[in-house]
């Protein structure tokens, strides 16, 4: 019994100490942020520069298993990559970033036009309850506030990845020199690691990248795909903003289920302004692109990589919602397939130590 009580004693103590040293962190922020701050940027490039050699270190294996020399397939797999994505960038980031900005100064005008409508609305629905129209009016300006803000967070993160330019520029020589030494990499993690940990530890990440790599890779080819074909039909179909619309179904087609609906909004707000015959027809492309893409492209290109039941990815996708808005939707599902990967990993590894 004493023991007992000196065990929760403990532990209670931990907790308090805990407590208190995240307090005095939180007093000390002004003088570790900047620090952490510096580390973090000099950290982004190696991080990005990991990222993508990670999406195309498989490009470089099947060019190998072809016959050609490692260094050449990293070349020919950088002239691929990076010249496409480097000329779609110079050719689409400036309309882009002029489409948003003419966006942005007409945002007065979109919501103008909306408050007409509900004024025509309640016109001709004078027997609602008393106080919807003054509801319906204030979500109005608060949508045109956040619209405004959204669009401005936007231009300035634009902004800033230009302040990054060298940053980014380094990019590219990280990532080959990650393609080209990774076996020294792996050494190098192999020896950082603790022995007891070494062969969990590679358990883990084969069974991560086994779930999650065939899954980025395919969703990031799918929203390029669907997102090219979506600006170009909006650009034949007249619509205004077409790169800027097509950029936001791709992105939001990342998020499973709720996406199409998600991305479906701009677009119908931004159509209504011309006709309602243009509107639909947009709706229309927009939900027959989710069809292709979930009927299509999607079971051939990212297949079943996460292997996991609705229903948990619509709660993570709830969970992401409320912590982080539409980047944390983005990011749930595949945070949600490492956390299910560690917990049927550590499943496994008690499951064997308790074995004789």
């Amino acid at each position: 019994m004493k023991q007992t009580r000196l065990r929760i004693l403990y532990n209670i103590g931990i907790l308090l100490l805990l407590f208190v040293t995240l307090y005095c962190l939180m007093l000390l922020k002004p003088l570790w942020q900047p620090v952490l701050t510096i580390i973090i940027t000099a950290l982004s490039p190696f991080v990005l520069g990991g990222f993508i050699a990670y999406l195309l270190h498989p490009l470089v294996m099947k060019f190998q298993e072809m016959g050609f020399n490692r260094v050449l397939s990293i070349l020919i797999i950088y002239l691929l990559f990076f010249g496409g994505t480097g000329y779609g960038l110079y050719m689409g980031i400036p309309v882009l970033i002029e489409q948003m900005r003419h966006f942005s100064e007409h945002v007065p005008d979109l919501a103008a036009f909306y408050k007409q409508l509900i004024r025509n609305l309640e016109v001709s629905t004078s027997r609602w309850p008393d106080g919807m129209q003054g509801q319906i009016d204030q979500r109005v300006h608060e949508f045109e506030i956040w619209l405004d803000d959204f669009l401005a967070n936007v231009l300035s993160g634009f902004m800033k990845l230009m302040n990054y330019a060298f940053l980014l520029a380094v990019v590219p020589f990280i990532s080959f020199y990650f393609l080209k030494d990774l076996e020294q990499v792996k050494k190098a993690a192999w020896y950082m690691t603790p022995k007891r940990w070494r062969d969990n530890a590679i358990e883990f990440l084969k069974a991560a990248n086994v779930s999650l790599g065939g899954y980025i890779r395919g969703q990031l080819i799918v929203c390029t795909v669907i997102g090219s074909i979506a600006a170009l039909s909006f650009w034949l179909l007249g619509l205004q903003y077409p790169v800027m619309l097509g950029a936001i179904i791709a992105f939001t087609n990342i998020i499973p289920y709720f996406g199409p609906v998600i991305g479906a909004v701009p677009v119908l707000a931004i159509a209504l302004l011309s006709s309602v015959k243009q509107a639909v027809i947009a709706v229309i492309i927009v939900f027959s692109l989710q069809f292709l893409e979930g009927n299509i492209l999607s079971p051939y290109i990212v297949g079943k990589s996460i292997n996991m039941h609705p229903l948990f990815i619509i709660g993570a996708l709830l969970a992401g919602g409320e912590a982080a808005g539409i980047v944390g939707m983005v990011v749930a599902v595949p945070i949600l397939a490492v956390v299910k990967v560690a917990l049927i990993h550590s499943r496994d590894h008690l499951i064997r130590s308790k074995q004789p």
